[in-house]
């Protein structure tokens, strides 16, 4: 087992996005997930239409903990965020968007004077770092089964699921407060991410109906 750093530590080579911002409290986009939104602020309404006249990406990134009540202006942000892709829209006739919004990758980001009502930011794909062979093969079946502990209905996933995203899905399961899983989210180190939520499943039984 060789031990790696947890924290964002590598970008992919590459220039950066250059990709609109839609800050929100609480909220974590996951590789691989899918996240429906309600756009209702004119800003972001506006964003969306801009966006679907580029390539349909933006960030979506985490308010900390203490600026819930500031999202009319500019609130920090935690600097790892997610990329997503739009898969889906629907406009509504007040001019609302329903969307769909699929988790491409954990970015770096960092914000840029906007020209427009919405805020933009530099966006830097994240490098993981992979475990080794004998490492994940333990480490996936742990998590498999911490899942399927946390998991009412059977547990179907395809057997190409790559790690990262097997521990993420036990992350969510977990249901953390915004403050536990920020540093989570944004630990790159697979297998570290894998047992700190294995750890904190371990500590925390699932609950049962």
């Amino acid at each position: 087992m060789e031990p790696c750093d947890s924290t964002p530590g590598g970008t992919l080579p590459g220039p950066a996005q250059l990709v609109p911002m839609f800050p929100l409290p609480g909220v974590f986009l996951f590789p691989g997930t899918l996240m429906p939104l309600h756009i209702f602020e004119p800003r972001y309404r506006r964003m969306i239409e801009d966006s679907l006249d580029g390539p349909g990406r933006i960030v979506m990134a985490t308010v900390l903990d203490g600026h819930e009540h500031g999202l009319d202006g500019a609130p920090p942000i935690h600097p790892v965020a997610g990329l997503g892709e739009i898969m889906r829209h629907d406009r509504l006739p007040d001019g609302r968007f329903l969307i769909l919004l699929a988790g491409l990758s954990r970015v770096l980001v960092r914000e840029v004077e906007s020209d427009a009502p919405y805020r933009k930011v530099e966006a830097l794909p994240l490098r993981e770092i992979e475990p080794d062979a004998a490492d994940s093969f333990s480490l996936r079946a742990d998590l498999l089964d911490a899942l399927r502990a946390r998991t009412p209905e059977p547990l179907e996933l395809p057997d190409e699921l790559a790690l990262s995203q097997i521990a993420d899905l036990l992350l969510i399961r977990l249901e953390l407060k915004s403050s536990e899983l920020l540093p989570l989210y944004a630990t790159t180190c697979i297998a570290d991410r894998a047992r700190r939520a294995l750890a904190l499943h371990a500590s925390r039984p699932p609950r049962r109906e």
